[in-house]
């Protein structure tokens, strides 16, 4: 079933056409991987998904992106939006608040009282909550940068997305860390839809399910993690994961 389906979208900041023309289709409950070099789209795609790129003077999108056949620009509030599809950042952001209020930030916005089994939830679903089951109204900061990143994650669970947008979520990590990480995604396939934008094509080929290759804002492969790894359609492709360029 398809989750997310985009239609001819072009993304520009002022002047510049960052995503050109990308169609493409996003299964529920997958994992999807893309990669690219710098300056490729990656990340103006990724935040486009929950109009996060908005925020930015000057950008304009057109096309269309449809979230279970909905137009998110025309159809979805923004604020509805950003809690159907959440983001995780590249580096660790937790609030200057404890491991149990990080977690709890988010449902007590949108009203939620009762928090405990929802904080709980989150933490086992992030696979940290037996790490931290006994300091919760430790400082979030007293976390290692794995730990504080799986706590993201766990606060992005807690307002139950669908989506879950990953921007280089590794990045500064150490390989256990990393390896950590990529064991809650597997965990998490079954009742969220994943996008992971990553610079590193092994992460790529192990965690995606499929993997989507950008270049200079255009979309130039998609498939299956195995078959784009092992026998890419375009020499460019090719040429990106063997490291011969990016």
């Amino acid at each position: 079933m398809v989750k997310i389906e985009v239609k001819a979208l072009n993304i520009w900041y002022d002047k510049h056409l960052a995503v050109k023309n990308l169609n493409l289709e996003i299964e529920a409950n997958e994992i999807l991987g893309i990669i690219g070099p710098s300056n490729s789209g990656k990340t103006s795609f990724l935040k486009t998904l929950n109009r996060l790129n908005e925020l930015y003077p000057g950008t304009r999108t057109t096309g269309e992106v449809l979230l279970d056949q909905d137009n998110i620009f025309t159809a979805i509030d923004k604020h509805l939006l950003r809690k159907r599809v959440g983001i995780v950042f590249a580096l660790p952001l937790p609030l200057p608040l404890s491991i149990f209020d990080n977690v709890a930030y988010g449902p007590r916005l949108h009203g939620v009282r009762k928090v405990d089994e929802i904080v709980e939830k989150a933490l086992r679903a992030a696979a940290i909550w037996d790490e931290v089951k006994d300091r919760l109204h430790t400082n979030a900061f007293k976390l290692s940068g794995g730990q504080q990143q799986r706590l993201c994650i766990a606060r992005t669970l807690a307002v139950e997305p669908e989506v879950i947008l990953y921007d280089e979520p590794c990045s500064g990590l150490d390989p256990i860390s990393t390896l950590k990480i990529e064991e809650a995604m597997q965990e998490l396939k079954n009742n969220y839809t994943q996008i992971l934008v990553t610079n590193n094509v092994k992460q790529a080929a192990r965690a995606s399910d499929r993997t989507a290759f950008f270049l200079m804002g255009e979309l130039i492969e998609i498939g299956p993690t195995g078959e784009l790894f092992t026998v890419p359609r375009d020499k460019r492709t090719e040429d990106y994961i063997t490291g011969r360029f990016g």
